[in-house]
């Protein structure tokens, strides 16, 4: 007969207490630590400033740098604080050469101060040629961080803020090192026109009147990629070359003719014309930022109005720099390997024979800062750098905002990027999705004068392609 033994229950009571009380504490760490989305983007708002601040003056930075960095910017935030993201996957195996420090996932971050030291120290060194020729832009960076880290250490303690600092700067380091194995992209800003031999006869490009810009960057097509695979960065063949008056070549030319002659002669919808050109220009240093930043300022006012959380705007960021990266490496490849002239050099050489006053046509775009008029950029036509920004850019935020149970497709937009701006017309244009976006930005070229039909087509396609391959990245768990 077994007899009821009082102290063998007490002994069981009193471990499975303490048993129940660790789980119970386990989870509770576990549920209350503060996750990413517990914050706002404001960190994001911040630095995205600076960043189209001192990209409007930074020398050698257009056209493939600034993607470069808003990829690496972008890429880094996220992985800097992945593990404060429960449903979303850590990237960085997908990258031989780069391994992401781990941390301890039971303690606490301050998230914001976190992506606050990835970008004070990762910019640092993107723009470090700046800090002689541009001190007051270039100081903002330890401006801000300074600001940012201010309120940061008003909203935790000191030691959780340095941790969180100290995960920041470790990851931004590894990042950085490992942007340093890229030889081709590293510091490439420092001499953006290499020695280049490009192939010379009738529909090869040249450089341009009327500052007649050498070839810049020719070889960005060598720059690594985060998901555009190598066969995919080739554009498609462009429109056979010919001068014949009936070929879709010189169909193509007589479209920009006669469409900037149109603008500025004052006819039919010229007002129109010109208001697209212009307002999606953003070619000129030291007047805007550049044409791949010009999506970071839209992606901006479209976090801000849909008041987005930190973690859904980290991984807004990361895509967006992650597809206009490997969108610049795509369409710098394929312009030097076709090397097609200009619509400038064709309509000035080929097109007098049939319309005299082609012999003396000009682009719409000027240069109020080097005082130039009619410019056109130093490199290729084909396919558009323009186009495929607008392309893929418009493309992660349609994937984004725009299919979705509250907006199955659309998404009616105001562009303000330019607003009160009185050089040229910087009037806001409202758009019904992100697809007229991408589409408006890519076409403005050719009322502009800079572009052929084609190139604007085959840039959008390659930009597309570039965000669908970022957005089938392995993101969700």
């Amino acid at each position: 007969m077994k007899f009821f033994n009082p102290i063998r229950l007490f002994l069981f009571m009193a471990v499975a207490g303490v048993l129940m009380f660790q789980s119970c504490r386990e989870y509770e760490v576990e549920q209350t630590r503060p996750l990413v989305r517990a914050h706002n983007s404001e960190v994001f708002e911040r630095w995205n400033d600076v960043f189209l601040q001192l990209d409007r003056y930074a020398v050698g930075y257009r056209p493939g740098p600034v993607p470069h960095a808003l990829g690496y910017l972008g890429f880094t935030a996220y992985e800097a604080v992945v593990l404060g993201m429960p449903q979303y996957n850590s990237l960085a195996n997908l990258y031989p050469g780069l391994s992401v420090p781990q941390f301890d996932e039971s303690l606490e971050y301050h998230w914001p101060a976190v992506i606050n030291e990835v970008y004070a120290f990762m910019m640092k060194r993107f723009f470090f040629h700046m800090e002689n020729t541009y001190p007051n832009e270039f100081s903002q960076i330890e401006k801000t961080r300074v600001l940012l880290r201010a309120k940061y250490a008003s909203e935790t303690t000191p030691d959780i803020l340095e941790r969180s600092e100290q995960r920041g700067q470790e990851v931004a380091r590894v990042f950085y090192d490992w942007e340093r194995t890229d030889e081709a992209a590293h510091n490439a800003f420092l001499n953006p026109q290499p020695p280049y031999n490009a192939p010379t006869g009738p529909g090869y490009w040249t450089p341009t009147i009327p500052d007649f810009t050498q070839a810049l960057f020719p070889f960005w097509g060598q720059v690594r990629t985060f998901a555009l695979r190598e066969e995919e960065q080739l554009a498609r063949p462009p429109i056979p070359y010919s001068e014949h008056p009936q070929s879709l070549f010189f169909g193509q030319a007589f479209e920009a003719y006669s469409m900037v002659k149109n603008i500025k002669e004052n006819g039919p919808n010229a007002h129109e014309q010109r208001w697209l050109a212009e307002f999606w220009s953003d070619d000129i240093l030291g007047l805007t930022f550049s044409p791949p930043a010009r999506l970071i300022a839209v992606a901006d006012q479209v976090v801000k109005a849909e008041n987005l959380n930190l973690e859904e705007a980290t991984e807004v960021y990361a895509k967006m720099g992650m597809t206009l990266n490997d969108v610049s490496v795509a369409i710098w490849q394929s312009k030097y390997v076709y090397n097609v002239e200009r619509p400038v050099s064709y309509i000035r050489r080929v097109m007098p024979q049939y319309y005299p006053d082609a012999a003396n046509w000009t682009t719409i775009l000027n240069n109020p800062i080097a005082g130039f008029q009619g410019v056109t950029p130093g490199f290729p036509a084909y396919p558009s750098g323009h186009s495929g920004f607008g392309g893929g850019g418009g493309k992660i935020l349609s994937a984004i905002f725009e299919f979705n149970s509250k907006r199955p497709g659309t998404y009616t937009f105001t562009d303000r990027c330019h607003l009160y701006r009185s050089e040229f017309i910087g009037t806001p244009r409202t758009l019904a999705s992100f697809k007229d976006l991408a589409y408006e930005d890519a076409y403005s070229r050719i009322p502009l004068g800079v572009h052929f039909r084609m190139d604007c087509d085959e840039g959008v396609r390659l930009g597309e392609l570039a965000a669908q391959r970022v957005l089938e990245l392995p993101w969700k768990k």
